[in-house]
């Protein structure tokens, strides 16, 4: 069992920001399973359930810089990434960062913005760096991007392509709370971000990253994930099956799970939390009508239990 103090402690992170946003720490516990394995987070929710409050607790929680970046029809890659402009003091072009040069950016209504835009955004966070005009700025480490967008608008919007959706190692919704919890919020009782001390900082998170990649996965566990993938492309109701890429995120998540749980090896627990959120918004169903379901009949199949 790993040994930490209140501060630096990942327990103490997690329930700090479970003071924050009630009633919600399973969905807390996954957004901190993405950072500290290294990804990102699409969080597909309605509005007002606590995306934005979230997003600024976990900055507050690490002291980390933090931008919130509001996506519409009409913003352009320089918006995002930053551009050139000319200095008259110094007589040349001077590079002004944008939003994305900060350790957490919030990407609000990610699906406002069109394609160009998400397409910039996607490069650098694909390559943790921006690539301009020939120089290359690289992006702060560590650096996590929380995007949200609302499942139930249609009109306005510009949805991710699949190699875009691949780019986000979880996607999860919160959901709404709880009726005790909504009464909590009504008496008060939930912290807000700005109320709260830092538990950790950038530091403290890169030596979390690190531990979290040399948690031990047995070759049992990892038969496990190649038993998955093999299933997934023989499996008719599948338009294509688990690729490569997407096998790497759900051990990279699996790790970070056990880390998160204080453990040093990966166990079948650690794939039953992350399998769904890794592979929901990856997988194509011929039939999406019931895709959840489909999903987790693919799971009982292969591995005799669902998630």
């Amino acid at each position: 069992m790993r040994e930490s103090s209140s501060k630096g402690n990942p327990a103490a992170l997690l329930g700090q920001l479970a003071s924050i946003l009630l009633d919600k720490e399973a969905q807390i516990r996954l957004v901190l399973t993405a950072l500290i394995a290294g990804g990102h987070v699409l969080l597909e929710d309605l509005p007002g359930l606590g995306k934005t409050t979230l997003a600024l607790g976990l900055a507050r929680s690490l002291d980390l810089p933090f931008a919130r970046l509001q996506m519409t029809a009409d913003i352009l890659p320089g918006d995002i990434l930053g551009s050139n402009f000319y200095d008259p003091a110094q007589r040349s072009f001077v590079f002004r960062a944008g939003p994305i040069f900060h350790s957490l950016l919030l990407v609000d209504e990610i699906n406002r913005a069109p394609p160009r835009a998400q397409s910039a955004l996607m490069e650098a966070m694909a390559e943790g760096q921006v690539s301009l005009e020939g120089a290359c700025y690289p992006l702060p480490h560590p650096f996590f991007v929380i995007a949200t967008q609302n499942p139930e608008e249609f009109d306005g919007v510009f949805p991710l392509p699949e190699n875009q959706l691949d780019r986000f190692l979880l996607s999860l919704s919160l959901g709404y709370p709880s009726r005790e919890a909504e009464m909590r919020l009504l008496r008060g009782e939930a912290v807000a971000p700005e109320q709260v001390e830092p538990q950790a900082d950038a530091n403290v998170l890169l030596e979390w990253q690190a531990a979290a990649r040399s948690v031990f996965l047995s070759p049992e566990i990892r038969g496990l994930l190649l038993d998955l993938a093999e299933h997934s492309r023989r499996d008719p109701a599948l338009r294509f099956g688990i690729s490569p890429r997407a096998l790497l995120a759900l051990q990279a998540a699996a790790r970070a799970s056990a880390f998160l749980a204080g453990r040093e090896f990966v166990t079948p627990d650690d794939l039953r939390a992350v399998t769904v959120a890794v592979l929901a918004h990856r997988l194509r169903w011929r039939d999406p009508g019931d895709s959840q379901g489909q999903l987790q009949t693919l799971l009982r199949r292969c591995w005799g239990f669902g998630v």
